[in-house]
């Protein structure tokens, strides 16, 4: 089995987020071997809200360097999820 709290790592916070967050979408930066339906059965469990959809997206790295050296910043995964009409995740009690 799996636990809800290591599938879903933390939201995303950015003005994509937000505009999204309005059409009753929520970001979020998720395990990376997490599949669609461990996604939306951990949003169920942490916040119980109905999932109707769930997108996600493997984010590559940038190019970074320091001083002589090249690397790169971690990739990661990003999920999208869509909830019922009604629902509601308050992340940002000040937004």
């Amino acid at each position: 089995m799996y636990d809800a709290r290591n599938v879903i790592i933390r939201p995303i916070v950015s003005e994509k987020s937000y505009k999204l967050m309005e059409l009753n979408r929520y970001t979020f930066e998720v395990d990376k071997h997490a599949s669609k339906p461990h996604i939306a059965q951990a949003i169920t469990d942490i916040f119980g809200v109905t999932v109707e959809g769930v997108n996600t997206m493997n984010v590559s790295g940038k190019p970074r360097r320091l001083r002589y050296s090249k690397g790169l910043t971690r990739s990661w995964k990003k999920a999208i999820v869509t909830l019922k009409e009604g629902d509601k995740i308050d992340l940002f009690e000040g937004r």
